[in-house]
């Protein structure tokens, strides 16, 4: 890349916007395009924007993800979208570089490529390599288990655990006990899943952190998917990985509990594989920044593949 890539934050004023903003401070290697406070709303500002970039992040609601897209004109921006607008779109890549050898090859070269959500990033972490070496079935009756931040309800939600009134802020929430989530379907495409997991989400009255788990039946899994053979396909799958790391038997059976913000303000995640062979139970678990790994640091990631191939 010989030039200085112009990039332009769409919805750089919410959460996962202004982190993007303070993960790009100080690059010389690109510049960062802003909108006056008066002109972000402006559509045409906005296309004009948009359609200067070099690389365009969208940091925005469905909605407005779709109609900033239907915005550009000029072939040569490229999007990267922080929105769960296109994550199971084939027409987009998907921005987990760790998915396989070949992804950050192809982000690096894609014109559209869409994030991945928080909480699927866990799971997918989790999932995608044991689904594909055949140590947990496509069909699994699989239920994911998941806490986060309270960051991760967006701007509305930091307000109300920060405001002058934090005294109505709950300790804890569980909620979508609808179970009609919108990260069921992405987790199942990109894990290859053959049927729909259920998910269990839930936030604290902490700001940022995930700590995502998913129980296993040994009795269920195919011969020879023990703790030890789940464990080792995910180290060799992540081996040599960038942001990805997985706790060996040792640290396993060290750890007592898992804090949900120890890769906070970080773009790593840790995966880890525990469980009690006597009674045939696993549980994988991944811990990650729900603001990092989960959005904005997975976006900067993504732009640093995208500006390699500029």
């Amino acid at each position: 890349m010989s030039k200085q890539a112009l990039v332009f934050i769409d919805g750089d004023q919410g959460t996962t916007g202004l982190q993007i903003n303070e993960r790009l401070r100080g690059r010389t290697d690109l510049q960062v395009l802003t909108l006056p406070a008066a002109e972000r709303k402006d559509l045409r500002r906005r296309a004009d924007a948009i359609n200067a970039a070099d690389i365009a992040l969208l940091c925005l609601p469905d909605a407005a993800a779709r109609e900033a897209v239907a915005l550009v004109e000029n072939p040569a921006v490229r999007i990267i979208d922080a929105s769960s607008a296109h994550r199971t779109d084939a027409q987009w890549t998907y921005g987990f570089a760790e998915l396989s050898p070949e992804q950050p090859g192809r982000i690096a070269r894609a014109r559209r490529v869409t994030n991945p959500g928080c909480y699927p990033t866990g799971a997918i972490a989790l999932l995608g390599p044991l689904v594909k070496a055949g140590l947990v079935p496509a069909d699994y009756p699989l239920v994911l288990h998941a806490v986060s931040g309270y960051s991760g309800g967006g701007r509305a939600q930091v307000e109300q655990y920060e405001g002058a009134d934090t005294d109505a802020a709950a300790p804890f929430v569980l909620y979508g006990l609808g179970l009609a989530h919108k990260h069921p379907p992405e987790i199942q495409l990109h894990a290859a899943l053959s049927q729909r997991p259920l998910f269990v989400p839930s936030y604290g009255a902490f700001r940022q952190g995930i700590v995502l788990s998913i129980a296993l039946h040994a009795s269920l899994l195919p011969a020879g998917a023990s703790q030890q053979a789940l464990r080792a396909t995910l180290e060799q799958h992540y081996q040599g990985a960038q942001a990805v790391r997985v706790w060996s038997a040792q640290q396993s059976l060290e750890a007592a509990r898992l804090d949900p913000t120890i890769h906070n303000n970080t773009n790593d995640m840790t995966l880890g594989v525990f469980g009690n062979e006597a009674e045939g139970h696993i549980m994988l678990c991944a811990v990650f920044d729900n603001l990092g790994k989960g959005a904005s640091g997975a976006a900067v990631q993504n732009l640093d593949l995208m500006l390699s191939a500029l």
